[in-house]
């Protein structure tokens, strides 16, 4: 807090990124995105619409979704931050990311990060969540390309086969 760029003073956050304690000094005006991009290197987190409706910018903030494009970086200081980065465990994808890759539920992939980060969200508190609930949790990612079909095609199959898809953990 003692140093300035220009008329701001730097502020300083410290919070869990991906499972690793980070600290970052930065502007107070600082969204998210911008420092999980610039900073930290997390380019897995999508800057599209800017305005908390599209979902590319998800990250999960204590297990929770959050829009990166609307948070500022201030407000995640001493809590938990995801993105898509930190769900592989020992270079084996995250059982969300595979039942994705199985189904074909992606083209483009700008919208993916996003959405699996949703479905883990929704996971973590409802064990079979309902098509009612899978789609209440996915109302705030949008899919320019799939369609949505193959998306809830993969999750309905990821809540059916949970076992069958869990990473292997020593």
């Amino acid at each position: 807090m003692s140093q300035k760029i220009g008329t701001f003073p730097l502020v300083r956050v410290d919070m869990s990124l991906n499972d690793t304690e980070r600290s970052v000094e930065f502007e107070p005006r600082e969204l998210l995105i911008d420092v999980l991009r610039e900073r930290f290197r997390m380019t897995g987190t999508k800057r599209s619409c800017d305005v908390q409706v599209c979902g590319a910018c998800t990250v999960l903030v204590d297990g929770m979704p959050a829009a990166s494009c609307t948070t500022l970086c201030a407000d995640v200081h001493n809590r938990h931050v995801t993105t898509i980065e930190g769900l592989a465990y020992e270079g084996r994808l995250d059982p969300v990311q595979r039942a994705f890759i199985a189904h074909g539920a992606l083209q483009c992939g700008f919208c993916t990060p996003g959405m699996i980060l949703a479905v883990k969200s929704m996971l973590s508190l409802h064990e079979n969540p309902s098509e009612e609930t899978i789609r209440h949790f996915l109302r705030g990612n949008i899919c320019r390309c799939t369609g949505y079909v193959k998306i809830l095609e993969a999750i309905k199959d990821l809540v059916q086969n949970l076992l069958s898809f869990e990473p292997e953990r020593k």
